[in-house]
């Protein structure tokens, strides 16, 4: 008996990595090169012409590398590899590979049914054995399957199916907890929604999973790198109480949420892992969610309003718009819904431009979009819909107190704020829901993240209008996600660094970094926007006094008070769940001697305005500070009373 084979259980890794080559050379020159940060692999020798070639030097490396743990394979055509000889022929060149040094075998249970007794364990006595089975079209009969394999005494059993639905993933993982505590097994579901069952398998007893040795060397679909594993999942520290996240929808291979979350969690040291979850239908998400069981989950398009039916308990803001991205599931395992789009949204266009009385056109009627039109009207905008199924859009605008309108009207009409809450644009797709001449406003918000720069964005800013990317939006209403789950503050400069680095946004050497947020060309800014306040261009050139030019407020009435908080709060009595409220950011006052004052014109054709030579009216004290703990109260009528009484003693002398 091979003792040492037996022993290999106590000392590999989490991560195996599975290596092919062209040649032997490449071959081997891979698995050097991954032995120095993993100590476990699979050489895969039927990626080769001839394999016995690479033996020489495969010998050498294990003797350079006492501390690397090699499997060798030689999988045949018909079990799913790449060889193409016979079943003695690939038993012939395992036994060369275990001469070499190789410390285990891979064997398909179709090679082992062909085998003697005898002739296995002598195969046994050589090195250790992993035998496998491999279904590369559904994730059925496990039990069937693994009843097959246990008449074959082996150190490893290796079950790997192929997921066609996100609860596939849990019949493997309840497979695995199930037989895990008695055999040394590995499982895994492969294609693009076996990533739960290629992570969590660890956490359900599997000895180890497999992950490429990089971008495009996958040697099974869904593949992740092991970096992507070691560094992104953070595999090697799961546990059983390890919190399970998702982001859920369909698409969902763009998303970036994956990324920022797991790296948020990592930096503030949550014990937590963030997976995307491709569900091809609600009722798969949802009894994946329950049966898994998942801890919370973003959801995306097209569930976001879909899902809220199904929920236990919401907060207002769902209840109010209808649309739930953020789940949390109780301990009771009851389903708890959220909406952070809406802090997003506002937290995004609040320091840039006054909601209050806004033009603001909403592109969409789906989830985002319900999110927009519902926080921007409570903010006093006077909200416009565009939707090309009208139905949606009359429904929404019924609901919300907003307007519709019509495409073949948009050439006409101007806006403070177009926001795009359709995924028009989304990579790769590179098309933009409005064209040039439909494009009037002060501000683009395009609610899409990935690329920062749609084709939207470009045709406004070739406009000369601001423009906003979904990377503003998506940064906080992510931290909100992340306050939510974990009851601590978000870090959210982190956050946004994670997010634009995957993007490519951050600039490499010799390349500017990709700016979020472009402020509007020239002085053709709405006289509610807050950039025409706070514009460098306006700012540096003094105001000409001609009496003509008069300010828009009434005589005697004080100016409107200014929104004074930056972030939407939301609350949930409900829910058993403690959110944590981001702090709104002190609202700095302009002084009233030096700011441009801009006055309303017609649609399309704001021009800033003129400060008068007089004051018009009885004169207002103006407020010095404003703080975001609460509102500017106007001054008491005997204190207004005392600059009146001056005048009138100047006008005297």
């Amino acid at each position: 008996m091979n003792y040492a084979a037996r022993s290999l259980r106590l000392r590999i890794p989490r991560i195996c990595v599975a290596i092919t080559g062209t040649d032997a050379a490449e071959l081997l020159d891979k698995a050097e090169a991954v032995l120095r940060e993993n100590s476990l692999i699979e050489l895969r020798l039927d990626s080769l012409k001839n394999p016995v070639l690479a033996l020489p030097r495969l010998r050498r490396l294990i003797e350079l590398r006492p501390d690397g743990v090699v499997i060798a394979t030689c999988r045949r055509k018909a079990a799913g590899g790449n060889f193409a000889g016979s079943v003695e022929a690939e038993l012939e060149i395992l036994r060369k590979a275990a001469e070499a040094g190789c410390h285990a075998l891979d064997v398909e249970i179709e090679t082992a049914s062909t085998m003697t007794a005898a002739a296995w364990e002598e195969l046994r006595a050589r090195a250790a054995i992993v035998l496998s089975s491999h279904d590369f079209k559904t994730t059925a009969k496990l039990e069937e399957t693994f009843a097959r394999m246990r008449i074959y005494p082996a150190d490893f059993y290796k079950v790997a199916g192929t997921a066609n639905s996100l609860h596939d993933n849990v019949a493997m993982i309840r497979f695995l907890e199930e037989h895990g505590s008695e055999y040394p097994m590995v499982g895994m579901c492969m294609g693009e929604q076996g990533m739960l069952s290629r992570v969590l398998s660890i956490r359900a007893g599997a000895a180890f999973t497999f992950g490429s040795a990089g971008q495009g060397k996958e040697t099974a679909p869904g593949q992740p790198t092991y970096r992507e594993l070691r560094d992104f999942y953070r595999v090697e520290q799961i546990e059983p109480v390890t919190k399970v996240y998702g982001v859920a929808g369909d698409p969902i291979a763009h998303s970036m949420s994956p990324w920022v979350m797991n790296s948020a969690f990592r930096r503030e040291n949550v014990n937590a892992v963030y997976l995307p979850l491709h569900a091809k239908t609600l009722e798969d998400l949802l009894s994946t969610i329950t049966d898994l069981p998942l801890n919370g989950a973003s959801i995306t398009i097209p569930y976001k309003e879909a899902v809220v039916e199904h929920l236990d308990n919401s907060d207002v803001l769902t209840q109010k718009t209808g649309a739930c991205n953020t789940i949390v599931r109780g301990k009771d395992g009851g389903l708890f819904g959220f909406n952070t789009d809406v802090y997003g949204i506002i937290a995004a266009l609040e320091s840039r431009v006054t909601l209050q009385g806004a033009r603001v056109l909403v592109l969409g009627a789906g989830g985002a979009a319900r999110a927009a039109v519902f926080s921007l009207r409570d903010k006093g905008a006077d909200v416009s819909i565009l939707n090309r199924t009208p139905a949606r859009a009359q429904t929404l605008a019924k609901q919300s107190g907003a307007k519709i309108v019509k495409r073949s009207e948009l050439p006409k009409l101007s806006f403070d704020v177009i926001f795009n809450a359709t995924p028009v644009g989304l990579s790769p797709d590179k098309n933009t829901p409005l064209e040039e001449n439909e494009i009037n406003t002060v501000w683009v918000f395009d609610s899409v993240y990935n690329p920062i720069e749609t084709r939207l964005i470009k045709l406004a800013q070739a406009k000369g209008c601001g423009t906003i990317s979904g990377a503003e939006m998506f940064v906080h209403q992510a931290a909100r996600q992340f306050e939510i789950w974990t009851n601590k503050p978000a870090p959210l400069d982190g956050i946004r660094q994670v997010l634009l680095r995957q993007l490519g946004a951050v600039g490499v050497e010799g390349m500017a970094p990709i700016p979020t947020v472009v402020n509007p060309k020239g002085k053709a800014v709405a006289a509610n926007s807050a950039s025409a306040v706070a514009s460098e261009s306006d700012a540096a050139k003094p105001a000409e006094a001609k009496p003509e030019a008069r300010v828009a407020e009434k005589p005697g009435k004080a100016p409107a008070k200014a929104p004074l908080e930056t972030a939407v709060k939301v609350t949930a009595k409900a829910i058993p769940v403690k959110v944590v409220s981001a702090k709104a950011a002190p609202v700095k006052a302009v002084a009233a001697k030096t700011a441009p004052v801009v006055a309303k014109n017609a649609p399309g054709k704001a021009a800033p305005a003129r400060v008068a030579a007089k004051p018009v009216g009885k004169p207002v004290k103006a407020v010095a500070k404003v703080t975001g703990k609460s509102a500017a109260k106007p001054a008491p009528k005997k204190a207004a009373a005392k600059p009146a009484a001056k005048k009138k003693a100047g006008k005297k002398k």
